[in-house]
């Protein structure tokens, strides 16, 4: 699954750890969701994309093979 997660955090600012914070797990979470080794929750992709104000389809994309 591809996303947009560490152009979004540019964006609006902010490090791995803050937006962490914000959504309420930890920033490992963050870089391995952003590295394409952990596909998050339904509840933390949508906290992730309300954070941005985007739909989920717009932070996240499946991949053939997903």
């Amino acid at each position: 699954m591809k996303n947009t997660i560490r152009v979004e955090r540019a964006i609006h600012d902010l490090t791995q750890a803050e937006l962490a914070v914000k959504v309420d797990v930890s920033r490992q979470t963050i870089n391995a969701i952003e590295a394409g080794k952990y596909v998050p929750s339904a509840t933390l992709a949508l906290k992730i994309a309300r954070l941005f104000k985007k739909s989920v389809n717009d932070i996240f994309e499946l991949e053939k093979g997903d």
